[in-house]
């Protein structure tokens, strides 16, 4: 079957809230969504709405009430929902420790490369007889990064730095990095260190999403030596700083999005991924994957 570029005029805007972010502010005629996937239910109930006239879809990543631990979060749930639902742009918003120095409390990052070391997540929608090889080489989508730069820089108030690009080390958690860990991660020249990210970028690519992430600061990871006297308040206080600076950058973001509909090669990364023929890949496989797979296989029948 002869496959054609997506459709991306309808197409919605997904944001995935972590640490601190549970709502997403400004979004109009707001609907909660009940999803069912074929992998689980996902974190929360969707929120389904308009943000600057742009069809947005909200999910706090752990749940409204902070209840997952980040390996027991419902990543595959989570990716699956958000398409199901017309995702086809997903934005990460994270909570991230810095590993250098130029890097500080309060700053955000755009990060364009990954170092996982997760050990206890599902790592894939494949399996149970279908296989399928995506490109991760560039785990985060250049346009839709681009475009989330622009409306940081233009929207973050004084005293926040955003930096563009960088490394963020995903570790499985929940405790945080030994100091000879936190070290070895800066000889490594990573930039920040959280525990959710690449998890949710691995399944956004093999479900055909664009993904970005704005990875906002909360403290010195522990190499730093005024790490001891980093407090729960001041971590809370970081937090809620940052989670109100993404509302403006979320704001100027749809903005660019509705103009600009950014075409992703992430749109089409099954196009050359699927390996297994789909004749001889489990009827119920079939039923799972039908959601990514339709465009090449067809739509998938018990007949």
């Amino acid at each position: 079957m002869e496959h054609q570029s997506p459709d991306l005029s309808k197409a919605r805007v997904g944001v995935i809230g972590g640490s601190g972010l549970y709502a997403i502010a400004g979004l109009e005629d707001e609907q909660e969504v009940e999803v069912q996937t074929p992998f689980g239910h996902p974190s929360d109930r969707l929120r389904v709405g308009r943000l600057e006239g742009v069809d947005t879809v909200f999910l706090a990543r752990h749940g409204r009430h902070h209840q997952f631990l980040p390996r027991e979060v419902p990543y595959r749930a989570n990716l699956w929902a958000m398409r199901s639902l017309g995702v086809r742009w997903l934005i990460s918003v994270s909570a991230v420790g810095s590993l250098q120095a130029s890097i500080r409390p309060r700053d955000m990052v755009v990060p364009d490369q990954f170092i996982d070391r997760t050990q206890q997540r599902p790592p894939t929608f494949f399996g149970e007889g279908c296989v399928a090889h995506v490109s991760l080489a560039d785990p985060f989508c250049s346009q839709l990064s681009q475009l989330l730069t622009e409306a940081a820089k233009s929207s973050l108030p004084n005293g926040q730095t955003l930096h563009q690009g960088g490394t963020y080390l995903c570790m499985e958690g929940p405790a945080f990095s030994t100091r000879a860990e936190s070290e070895l991660y800066r000889s490594w020249g990573c930039s920040v260190i959280g525990m959710t990210n690449h998890t949710e970028a691995r399944l956004a690519r093999e479900a055909e999403l664009a993904y970005a992430s704005l990875s906002m600061v909360t403290d010195f990871d522990c190499w730093h030596q005024d790490h001891d006297a980093v407090t729960v308040e001041m971590v809370m206080g970081n937090l809620r700083a940052n989670a109100m600076a993404t509302e403006p950058i979320l704001r100027t973001l749809m903005q660019r999005i509705s103009a600009e509909r950014p075409a992703s090669p992430a749109h089409t990364a099954l196009a050359n991924a699927l390996v297994t023929s789909k004749e001889v890949v489990p009827l119920e496989t079939r039923r799972k994957l039908d959601l990514f797979t339709a465009p090449y296989w067809g739509a998938w029948s018990q007949s």
